[in-house]
């Protein structure tokens, strides 16, 4: 299974959108300094989440969720 996520900074109310197959321990990479897109923006909390079966559905999603138009269906859907 492998799960698209959103995390919001805490700092500075932004969202970082990533996938991984375990999202407690990519979370904690994230917090504990280990990625560093994130480093300086910590701490992170999980915002949302979506589970797939398969990478390559969890790929689309991501992109899809970092492109305008995914930005403007989250916006709509009051997700972000």
């Amino acid at each position: 299974m492998y799960i698209v996520y959103i995390l919001k900074s805490l700092l500075d109310n932004r969202f970082y959108y990533g996938i991984t197959s375990e999202l407690e321990k990519r979370i904690k990479d994230h917090n504990s300094g280990k990625v560093k897109s994130t480093k300086r923006r910590r701490p992170l909390v999980l915002h949302y989440k979506e589970e797939y079966l398969n990478k390559s559905e969890a790929l689309k999603s991501e992109i899809f969720f970092k492109s305008i138009d995914g930005y403007n269906w989250l916006k709509s859907n009051k997700i972000i």
